[in-house]
C-alpha cells in the first residue's frame, strides 16, 4: 500500500502469514509467490501506521510544513519476501516508484517501521545498517538486536526479551518457584531467551530450569510426544513458553491428548493474548495463565479511522486490492463477476456494514503491537521533526551544520532518532537508551474463564523500569484466577525451604535448587531460610533444641539450692553443731577427772579446730569467687593441720605420761608441759599456713568456667592453680596423720584403764582412710562432684576424728557419771 508525501516512510507488516512459493525450473520464466491466510491483526497494524500519518499531517505542531508518505509492504510470514520488500524500500528500485533519471537524490524511504518478527528483523538490520537506513521495529524482542556496534541504525518500542526474562523471574520470585521448566521456538527468538534465562537464573535467588526444550517448527508427532510426557513425568509445577502461536496450538493438542493437568503456564508475549488458543477444548489446562503482554495503549480517533476503510475509497489499484482481501477475509465474499465465485459463495458489493461483524479488526479497547506501531511512527516523526528545526550553524554535524530533506542522509536521522523523547496521548514517555531500547513496560495478564465459555485476558499487574526505582513489580493478587482445587498459587520447588536450624546441602551433579536439609550439629544454629551454613553460638551461648538461635549455657556448680548442696550444708552445719554441744559438755564438765585426765586444753582446741573443719566445708558450696577459690583450700588446710597438730601432740602426751610412770623417767615430762603443747601445736600449724601463704602468691586458685565437660553447660570450678602447692597441703597432713597413727598404735596397749591411745589410732584410721580413697574419687570426679567429693571426705574424716575421740567421752561423762572418777580412771574403783 503507498500514500504519496514530501518524505516517505516504509513499513513492513505481516498482512498474510503464509505463502507458497512455486517452483523455478530454467525454461520457465520466475514467478511471484502467493500469500496465503489473511491476518486481520497484521493488517490493523498496517493501518494504525497509516492512521499515525494522517493525524501527523492533520497536526499543526509537529511536522507542519512537511507531508508524510508512507510504502507498506507485506512480509507474508516469509523471511525471503520480507528482506525483498526492505530491500525494495531502501533501494527505490520498485516499478512504481521511479527515481529521478540520474538515480541521485535522498532515498525514497527516510526510514522503516518493523518487521514483525526477530528472524526478519535481524537480516534486514544487518544489511541496510550498512546503508545507516534508521529502523524501529514493534514486534522484534530478540535480546541479540540490542547489540548496537552489529545493529546501529535499529531501534525498537518494544521491550527487549532480557527485560521480558527479568519480568517473568520477578514473577517467579513473587511466588516463589523456583523449580519452572522452559519451552522455546526454534529460532533467533527463542534460543536467545533460553541463554538469557539460564543466564539471569543463575543469579543468587533466581531459580532453577527442570528442563529446557525446543519446540520443533515441523509439527514432529514423536518429538511433541517426548517434551509432553518430560513435561507430565517433572516435578516442576510452572511451565513457561516463549513461542509463537503456532508452536502452541501443536503443543497444546498433544497436552490434550495426554491429559497434562495440574501445572500452570506462563506465557511470552508472543502468545499472551492468542485468541487462537482461548478454545473449549484447552481451557481446562491453560485456564489461569499467567502472562506478559505489551503495555497496551489508547489512540483516539483509531476506530473512526477504520470504520472508513472501504473497497471503494482508494483510487491507487495496490490499495484497493489489499482492502478488498481485507473485506473478503471479513465478510466471506468474493468480489468479481458473478461467474467466478464459487458455487455456495456470495458476492461481495461493497456496501457491506462492517460494524454489523464481529471481527477484532474494530476491537481498539485492547491495543498493544498496534500501539507499539503507533509510537514507532511517532519516533520517526519526531526525529524529523527535531532535525528540520535545527539552526545553521547550531547543528550537530561537522562545522556545525543542519541536515535537510534535500541534503539528508540516512545515519543523520539515526542522530536525532537517539535523542528523541516525546510522551504519547495515553501518557508513556517514548525515549530510547544507548541500545536503542525503549524504556521497558510490561502489562502482566492473567486468563479468566467466563460461565458463557469464553475468556477474559484481564490486566492483573504490570513490570517496568524507571531510572529512579529500577525494575518494579506490581501484582494485584486478589484478580488473578488459580486454576486449581485450592484457587491459591502452586508450589514448584525441586526441594523445600530450609528452615531456620538446618543448613542447604547439595549434592553434586544436581541443580542448585536441589538439595538436602541438614540440621546444625550441636553448638551451631541458621537463623535464616535456606542458609549455606551454620554459625557458631559466642563462648557463652549454646544452640537451642530447634538449632535456631543461641541461648546462654546452663551454668553448674556445687549450689546451695540443689538436692546435693542442701544435704552436704545440712551435714556440715550439723557437725558444727554437735561440735559445739560437746564443747558445752566438756566445759561444764571441764573439773570432773575424765576431762581433766585427757588434756583439757588441748580437748578444747580440738574441738574449735573440728568445728573450723566443718564450717570450711561450706567454701566449697556455692558460685565459685577469687576469694572463695583462694580460701576455701587454706581454710581446709589449716583447719585440718591445727586438728591433726592436736592430735599428735595429745598422742606425745600419753607417750611420756606412760614413760614417765616407770623408775627414771619423769624428767621426760618436763619436755612436755603446757607451753610446749602450745607451741608444738603453733609451730605445725605455721607450717601448714607458710605452704597455703607461698602456694597463693605464686599460683593462686581461681574461678574457671571449664567447658570440657559438657558443651552445653559452663561449669564453674576452682582451679587449684598449682598442683604441687596443692599436693603439698595435702602431703603434709597425711603426714601429720600418719605420725599420729604411728604414735598411737604404739600406745594403744599402755596399762591404763582409759587408754585414749586406742581412740585416736582408730580416729587416725578413719582419717587416712578417707583421704586415701578421696584422692582417686577426687581426680575421676567432674565439675562439681569434685567439690562435693572433698567436702564429703573432709566431712567423713571430721565426723570420725569428732565421734572416735569424744563420742566414748561424752557417753561416759552422760551415761556413766560413776566411770567419771579418778580411781575409776586410774583403774583402782570398781568396774
Amino acid at each position: 500500500m503507498h500514500k504519496s508525501g514530501d518524505v516517505l516512510l516504509g513499513g513492513l507488516f505481516e498482512v498474510h502469514y503464509t505463502s507458497d512459493f512455486p517452483e523455478r525450473t530454467f525454461t520457465s520464466e520466475p514467478q511471484q509467490p502467493m500469500c496465503k491466510g489473511f491476518d486481520t491483526l497484521g493488517f490493523r497494524h498496517a493501518m494504525t501506521m497509516a492512521f499515525a500519518i494522517d493525524e501527523i499531517n492533520k497536526s499543526s505542531r509537529l511536522l507542519p510544513n512537511v507531508t508524510l508518505g508512507y510504502s507498506l509492504y507485506d512480509n507474508c510470514g516469509a523471511l525471503v519476501i520480507g528482506f525483498s520488500g526492505a530491500l525494495s524500500l531502501a533501494s527505490g528500485q520498485e516499478e512504481q516508484f521511479p527515481l529521478q533519471e540520474n538515480c541521485s537524490g535522498t532515498p525514497p524511504v527516510i526510514g522503516i517501521v518493523g518487521d514483525h518478527y526477530s528472524t526478519f528483523s535481524i537480516a534486514m538490520a544487518n544489511v541496510l545498517g550498512l546503508y545507516k537506513m534508521p529502523i524501529v521495529s514493534y514486534f522484534a524482542t530478540c535480546s541479540c538486536l540490542s547489540n548496537q556496534q552489529r545493529f546501529p541504525t535499529f531501534f525498537r518500542t518494544i521491550p527487549s526479551d532480557a527485560f521480558q526474562v527479568r519480568a517473568m523471574i520477578q514473577i517467579l520470585n513473587h511466588f516463589g518457584w523456583t523449580w519452572v521448566g522452559l519451552l522455546v521456538s526454534d529460532d533467533d527468538y527463542g534460543l536467545h531467551v533460553a541463554q538469557s534465562f539460564q543466564s539471569d537464573l543463575a543469579q543468587p535467588g533466581g531459580g532453577c530450569l527442570a528442563y529446557l526444550e525446543v519446540l520443533p517448527w515441523d509439527s514432529d508427532p514423536g518429538e511433541l510426544n517426548r517434551i509432553v510426557h518430560l513435561i507430565k513425568k517433572s516435578t516442576a509445577r510452572v511451565v513457561i513458553v516463549f513461542a509463537h502461536e503456532i508452536h502452541l496450538f501443536q503443543l497444546m493438542e498433544e497436552v490434550v491428548r495426554q491429559n497434562v493437568t495440574g501445572l500452570q503456564w506462563m506465557a511470552s508475549e508472543a502468545w499472551t493474548a492468542a485468541a487462537v488458543l482461548q478454545t473449549p477444548d484447552f481451557m481446562p489446562y491453560l485456564s489461569g495463565l499467567l502472562g506478559i503482554a505489551i503495555r497496551r495503549g489508547e489512540i483516539p480517533g483509531l476506530k473512526n479511522f477504520l470504520l472508513q476503510i472501504s473497497p471503494d475509497q482508494n483510487d491507487d489499484e495496490n490499495n484497493i486490492v489489499r482492502v478488498r482481501q481485507f473485506w473478503e477475509h471479513t465478510f466471506k465474499c468474493k468480489f468479481g463477476p458473478a461467474g467466478k465465485v464459487e458455487a455456495g459463495g456470495k458476492l461481495c458489493t461493497g456496501e457491506e456494514d462492517i460494524t454489523h461483524v464481529e471481527s477484532e479488526f474494530l476491537d481498539v479497547s485492547n491495543l498493544r503491537p498496534d500501539y507499539n506501531v503507533y509510537k514507532a511512527v511517532y519516533s520517526l516523526a519526531y526525529a524529523l521533526n527535531d532535525m528540520l528545526e535545527c539552526e545553521p550553524g547550531k547543528g550537530p554535524f561537522s562545522e556545525h551544520s543542519c541536515a535537510t530533506l534535500q541534503t539528508l542522509e540516512p545515519w543523520q536521522l539515526v542522530h536525532y532518532l537517539q535523542k528523541v523523547s516525546f510522551t504519547t496521548p495515553f501518557g508513556d514517555l517514548v525515549s530510547f537508551d544507548e541500545n536503542g531500547d525503549a524504556l521497558p513496560i510490561y502489562d502482566v495478564m492473567n486468563w479468566l474463564p467466563l460461565p458463557d465459555g469464553r475468556v477474559r485476558v484481564q490486566n492483573v499487574g504490570d513490570v517496568k523500569k524507571s531510572a529512579s526505582k529500577g525494575e518494579e513489580l506490581t501484582l494485584s493478587e486478589d484478580k488473578i484466577f488459580w486454576n486449581f482445587k485450592s484457587k491459591e498459587p502452586p508450589q514448584s520447588v525441586c526441594s523445600e525451604n530450609c528452615l531456620p536450624g538446618t543448613r542447604m546441602a547439595r549434592e553434586r551433579g544436581q541443580p542448585e535448587c536441589c538439595f538436602s536439609c541438614i540440621p546444625c550439629s550441636d553448638g551451631k544454629i541458621s537463623n535464616e531460610t535456606n542458609s549455606l551454613e551454620c554459625i557458631y553460638c559466642p563462648e557463652d551461648f549454646w544452640s537451642s533444641p530447634q538449632r535456631d538461635h543461641c541461648t546462654p549455657k546452663k551454668t553448674e556448680f556445687l549450689s546451695y539450692q540443689e538436692p546435693l548442696g542442701i544435704c552436704l550444708t545440712t551435714t556440715s552445719l550439723l557437725g558444727t553443731f554437735i561440735c559445739a554441744v560437746v564443747l558445752g559438755i566438756f566445759t561444764y564438765h571441764r573439773q570432773t577427772p575424765l576431762v581433766r585426765a585427757n588434756n583439757s586444753e588441748l580437748s578444747f582446741l580440738l574441738l574449735v579446730s573440728l568445728k573450723l573443719c566443718f564450717l570450711c566445708s561450706l567454701l566449697f558450696i556455692g558460685r565459685p569467687r577469687l576469694w572463695t577459690c583462694q580460701l576455701r583450700h587454706a581454710a581446709f588446710g589449716i583447719s585440718f593441720v591445727l586438728c591433726v597438730s592436736c592430735i599428735l601432740v595429745k598422742t606425745m602426751v600419753v607417750l611420756a605420761v606412760f614413760k614417765a610412770s616407770k623408775p627414771g623417767g619423769g624428767a621426760i615430762l618436763k619436755w612436755f608441759g603446757a607451753i610446749q603443747q602450745r607451741g608444738t601445736v603453733l609451730a605445725l600449724t605455721c607450717i601448714q599456713a607458710v605452704i597455703c601463704a607461698a602456694w597463693l602468691v605464686s599460683s593462686s586458685p581461681a574461678p574457671y568456667k571449664n567447658t570440657q565437660y559438657h558443651n552445653d553447660k559452663i561449669v564453674y570450678e576452682c582451679v587449684v592453680g598449682s598442683t604441687v602447692g596443692f599436693a603439698v597441703l595435702l602431703g603434709y597432713i597425711g603426714l601429720l596423720a600418719v605420725l599420729s597413727f604411728l604414735l598411737a598404735f604404739l600406745a594403744r596397749n599402755l596399762p591404763d584403764n582409759f587408754n585414749e591411745a586406742r581412740f585416736i589410732t582408730f580416729s587416725m584410721l578413719i582419717f587416712c582412710a578417707v583421704w586415701v580413697a578421696f584422692i582417686p574419687a577426687y581426680i575421676n570426679s567432674p565439675g562439681k562432684y569434685a567439690d562435693a567429693v572433698e567436702v564429703f571426705a573432709i566431712l567423713a574424716s571430721s565426723f570420725g576424728l569428732l565421734v572416735a575421740l569424744f563420742g566414748p567421752k561424752c557417753y561416759i561423762i552422760l551415761m556413766r557419771p560413776e566411770q567419771n572418777t579418778k580411781k575409776a580412771i586410774m583403774g583402782r574403783g570398781t568396774a
